[in-house]
């Protein structure tokens, strides 16, 4: 028995030739020999009185991907002493195992020198790039999504009513207290820094004006759109992302199963539902926390306040942010399931793309508020 384990260990035999050298590789050249294998390739390494040297396998029983790496990592450490080293007698297993080690080898890459000025416009370049790809691939979906929404509609018996309830009451009714609370408190800094400001020039009531239009019009539809992409927007990406990883959805088309159907669709008709009921509420927590401030900071009764109030709206305003509200729904749910399907096998991956679609759903929603605001403007709605 310990014959055979000295007979398994490896061996190097020189022979000596001119200044020519033979190594004859002998044993097992495995990660069990690590040890061994290291020092015979110092050994090997450290010799400095020949030419050529010629590295024969022909002895080596086993050769795994330690031993392989070793020996190519030699030939290079003795190549680097103008001394040229090969590989002899190597069974083709063998030699594809070294010809795998050596395809990664220990070539140093060359430093390319950058300009700041050009890494910037490749930058710039890659991110234009990158948004246009974004742009296409979202009216690409968009399209699809339209496609689904037909399909369903022709056939009535394939919408999922259970999802659509059970996504909306992820996204409207679990997100009302959040939606409230910090609807109520911009209503009350609003009405605070409004009162501050105004009440310089004897002009306390007219906070109510502010209050009312800049709620109603702009702020009530930004925050509940803004809160909705980092709640639901996200869940949306870790959700479908996390699918993608598990393969669910390729288990979902070999079922037969339309994933745009059963997993697109319920989402986004709940976000075009969800999103104006939060942005209603969002408008009456906001008006009741700028009344709330203006009576105790401002001295502005509630009976002054309502007053005002209707006064200083109408239909049309109260209508501007509703009618933004699905538009925004629709961009928010796109991004977040765009980013679910492109996630990839591997958790930063995911974390990645979750926070890809945060960034992008935000962004997205202020843009089209702006686009809102010019068009509303020009056409003095």
């Amino acid at each position: 028995m310990a014959q055979s384990t000295v007979a398994q260990e490896p061996q190097v035999e020189i022979e000596r030739a001119g200044d020519k050298v033979t190594a004859k590789l002998a044993g097992h050249w495995t990660s069990e020999y690590a040890a061994i294998i290291e020092k015979l390739a110092d050994e090997l390494a450290a010799e400095t009185d020949m030419h050529h040297v010629l590295l024969d396998l022909s002895g080596v029983q086993r050769l795994d991907t330690l031993g392989a790496w070793v020996l190519d990592r030699t030939r290079h450490e003795l190549g680097q002493k103008d001394m040229s080293a090969d590989f002899a007698n190597a069974g083709p297993d063998q030699q594809i195992l070294l010809d795998e080690v050596a395809y990664r080898g220990f070539q140093e890459t060359k430093k390319v020198k950058h300009s700041g000025f050009v890494d910037f416009l490749v930058d710039m370049g890659r991110s234009v790039h990158g948004a246009g790809k974004d742009f296409v691939g979202g009216v690409a979906f968009l399209g699809e999504l339209i496609s689904g929404l037909i399909r369903i509609a022709l056939n009535p018996r394939r919408f999922r009513g259970t999802a659509v309830v059970n996504q909306l009451e992820q996204i409207a009714y679990r997100g009302v207290p959040i939606i409230v609370l910090i609807s109520f408190l911009v209503g009350c800094i609003i009405a605070q820094q409004g009162i501050f400001q105004l009440i310089r020039f004897g002009a306390t009531p007219f906070v109510v004006d502010l209050i009312g239009i800049l709620v109603l019009r702009e702020l009530a539809v930004l925050l509940t759109s803004i809160m909705v992409a980092g709640r639901s927007g996200s869940a949306f990406t870790a959700e479908i992302g996390s699918m993608k990883m598990r393969e669910e959805i390729d288990a979902l088309r070999v079922m037969g199963l339309d994933p745009i159907e059963v997993l697109i669709v319920p989402r986004i008709l709940a976000l075009l539902i969800g999103l104006p009921l939060l942005t209603f509420i969002s408008s009456i927590a906001a008006l009741l926390g700028g009344g709330l401030t203006a009576w105790f900071y401002g001295d502005v009764s509630p009976d002054v306040f309502l007053s005002r109030l209707k006064a200083a709206v109408d239909v049309n305003t109260f209508l501007v942010g509703l009618i933004k509200a699905p538009f925004m729904a629709l961009v928010i749910g796109i991004i977040a399931t765009l980013e679910g399907i492109a996630v990839e096998g591997s958790a930063e991956s995911l974390g990645r793309h979750v926070t890809s679609s945060v960034v992008k759903a935000i962004f997205m929603v202020i843009v089209l508020d702006g686009l809102f605001a010019m068009f509303f403007a020009a056409i003095r709605f």
